[in-house]
């Protein structure tokens, strides 16, 4: 691809910033934007300590056209990756108007100036919350959408409905459905970095074993898993962020005009909350303070995926155990603190 000019939205938060190393350690051109709602500078800090060098950042709002429209206008695109939305499923059961407007509005507006500037190729960062609570487990892409848990996984589904509509008029797409993505660089300059009380599960662990936080509390005992305790398919983000590299290359390989395909990215295997907070005590040695507490809204029982589709068609496979993940998030937190 003669075109290395990638666009980046929501490039300055978690999967968007591993991402954007991963490209230009791969010889691309980064351009994120970002408009801080749910991050903050430090890791475009972090990715200029790890690449030495300032990357290519614009302020703005993927909700602006107008905005949109001069970033377009002043570079040629070879190819839009589209993290930036709102990704709390707690958050979104408790503000849903807030996550129906931000989340499909700006793809919406991603697209239509897509058009406009006859840009064709796109991943979407999509979610295993797509499927909802899914009959069968594993999960492979052929698994029909169930009812969404959660305002946050209609979202995906929406979007997901919008591209499958909107493809047929012009565009390349590649849907990666992520499962739960955990982790950091593993130099510790890059990592999940929460705004406020985290929504995720593992930087509420790394927070309350350094201190920040005084306990975790896991919601739900009584589910129907092996220790009562929700079941998740956790990966390293690192290996997220290496996928897109992948489909984003298979995706330029491809000479359809029209084109939309659908991966899971995820490990195959299923870890409990328990079993996860067990793991992290393991490998970091320090005890964490938890307490159980009840079912939270929202939350889907167990799931994870069958990575056949992905491992297949895009040579793409995990590299990173859960283990690792654990000990990377914990030096990047331990880096926080100093």
């Amino acid at each position: 691809m003669a075109n290395k000019k990638i666009l980046v939205t929501g490039g300055a938060g978690y999967i968007g910033a591993h991402t954007v190393v991963e490209l230009i350690q791969s010889g691309y051109e980064p351009v994120i934007i970002d408009n801080f709602s749910k991050s903050d500078r430090t890791l475009l800090d972090g990715i200029e300590k790890i690449i030495k060098r300032k990357p290519v950042f614009i302020e703005g709002d993927c909700m602006d056209r107008d905005f949109l429209r001069n970033v377009f206008s002043e570079n040629d695109f070879s190819c839009v990756m589209h993290f930036a939305a709102f990704k709390s499923v707690g958050e979104s059961v408790q503000k849903p108007l807030f996550y129906y407007h931000n989340n499909i509005e700006s793809l919406v507006s991603l697209l239509e100036v897509m058009k406009e500037f006859d840009i064709k190729n796109l991943i979407f960062s999509s979610s295993c919350t797509v499927y909802g609570q899914p009959d069968h487990i594993p999960v492979g892409e052929d698994a029909p959408f169930k009812r969404a848990e959660s305002p946050y996984g209609a979202t995906k589904q929406m979007c997901e409905r919008i591209l499958e509509d909107t493809y047929l008029t012009g565009l390349r797409v590649i849907s990666l459905r992520y499962f739960n993505p955990i982790g950091a660089h593993p130099s510790a300059l890059l990592g999940e970095l929460p705004i406020g009380i985290p929504n995720n599960l593992v930087p509420y662990v790394t927070q309350t074993a350094i201190g920040k936080r005084e306990k975790l509390t896991v919601f739900g005992n009584d589910y129907s898993t092996p220790d009562g305790s929700c079941v998740r398919d956790f990966i390293h983000v690192v290996d997220l962020a290496i996928a897109h590299m992948n489909a984003m290359e298979y995706l330029n390989k491809k000479n359809d005009d029209v084109f939309y395909e659908v991966f899971n990215l995820g490990t195959g295997v299923g870890v409990s909350v328990l079993e996860l907070i067990d793991k992290f005590q393991k490998v970091t040695g320090v005890k964490l303070n938890y307490t159980m507490g009840s079912r939270r809204s929202g939350d889907v029982e167990k799931t994870y995926a069958d990575p056949a589709k992905v491992n297949k068609v895009l040579g793409w496979k995990t590299k990173y155990s859960v283990e690792e993940a654990l000990l990377h998030a914990w030096k990047w937190e331990e880096k926080l603190a100093k």
